[in-house]
C-alpha cells in the first residue's frame, strides 16, 4: 500500500492510501514516534544500545515539510529541526 496523497492540515498529517483509507497523524505524536537513530539509539557490533532519547513527548512540534524517499518510505522536517527519520509505509500505516 502506498500514500496517493498527504496534507498538512492543522496540527495533523492527513495521508490518503492507495486503497482509498485515510489516516490522521497528530504531528508532536509522528515527532515522538521518528525511527531515526537520534530518536530510538542504535545497536553497536555487540548488541548494546547507543543513543536515543529520553524525551517522550515534543509539545508545539510540527511539521513543516516532507519528501519521498524512494518508493517506500517519507521523511519529514519537523519544526525543531529533526528531519532525519525516515518513516517506512507500513511504520506509517501501523502508527493509526
Amino acid at each position: 500500500m502506498t500514500p496517493t496523497r498527504l496534507e498538512l492540515i492543522g496540527s495533523e498529517v492527513a495521508i490518503l492510501w492507495s486503497d482509498s483509507s485515510e489516516q490522521y497523524l497528530v504531528m508532536e505524536k509522528l515527532r515522538a514516534a521518528s525511527p531515526s537513530a537520534e530518536n530510538t539509539g542504535e545497536r553497536d557490533l555487540l548488541g548494546n544500545k547507543i543513543g536515543g532519547t529520553k524525551q517522550k513527548s515534543f509539545p508545539g512540534v510540527t511539521v513543516k515539510d516532507w519528501r519521498m524517499v524512494g518508493g517506500y518510505a517519507i521523511q519529514f522536517d519537523f519544526s525543531d529541526g529533526h528531519n532525519t527519520g525516515l518513516y517506512t509505509f507500513d511504520y506509517l500505516k501501523a502508527l493509526d
